[in-house]
């Protein structure tokens, strides 16, 4: 996993969080799991597979965001990272500087 591409994203807020590529497969797998039988995605779910899977540093759940607002903008950013669509152009050279391989 060490050559997954990695980004430093900082909130608002001013904390730094740590997002990580897990993989196509597993994208793919956290777009399944977020949905309900509808094919609805479930805003818990997806929040749910971000932090196990995607923001690897701090390590949080969902009730260790101060807010709803910090909690919605992270949870959006991650997904827009793991999606290609994270808006800073440059999605090819997110690789973490310092990440060894």
């Amino acid at each position: 996993m060490s050559n997954f591409k990695q980004k430093t994203y900082t909130s608002k807020s001013g904390t730094e969080y740590v997002f990580q590529f897990p993989g196509v497969r597993s994208v793919s797998k956290i777009n399944d799991a977020s949905k309900n039988k509808f094919g609805v995605v479930m805003e818990e779910r997806l929040s749910d597979e971000m932090l196990k899977h995607v923001i690897v540093s701090p390590k949080l759940k969902i009730d260790d965001f101060p807010s709803y607002q910090e909690y919605m903008e992270v949870i959006n950013a991650a997904y827009a990272f793991i999606s290609g669509k994270d808006g800073d152009g440059n999605d090819d050279q997110q690789a973490g500087s310092g990440e060894e391989g």
